[in-house]
């Protein structure tokens, strides 16, 4: 992957739904070269798929907390599969350091937040929570 394949990847991190005209222009390239690059992508698995990215209105609207877990690790499966069903985690990931997982949870309202952060805590397997509420967000790619 070159600087070129990096800036079309960010110009499509910024609207996925663009047409390749459009990024070619951004870009100074032809629309053949950005269809190729875009296609080679594709083939190679770096770009798996194009997905919605909604408004800043919506999304400032939300409530938006990170849940970090301690978990043991002989439930692990199970606390992931009950985590799946959480349509509300947008996110989860394993991490390093004294949490097993962070979870990216995403509510319409303070109350659904609390009973999703609750519902998360209550899976057996999990042993600890720790919740970070989004107060705003300064930079988003």
């Amino acid at each position: 992957m070159d600087d070129i394949d990096r800036r079309l990847i960010d110009a499509l991190r910024a609207d996925a739904r663009a047409p390749a005209a459009r990024l070619a222009r951004g870009l100074a390239l032809s629309r053949t070269t950005v269809q190729s690059r875009l296609e080679r992508l594709e083939r190679q698995g770096v770009i798996t798929g194009y997905t919605l990215r909604l408004s800043e209105t919506h999304e400032r609207g939300q409530i938006h907390a990170y849940v970090l877990m301690t978990v043991s690790h002989k439930h692990s499966a199970q606390v992931f599969a009950g985590i799946r069903r959480l349509s509300a985690v947008r996110r989860l990931q394993s991490v390093s350091g004294p949490f097993d997982l962070i979870a990216e949870v995403v509510t319409p309202t303070v109350a659904e937040m609390d009973q999703m952060i609750d519902a998360l805590g209550a899976l057996d397997g999990v042993e600890r929570t720790t919740s970070t509420i989004v107060l705003s967000t300064k930079i988003d790619r």
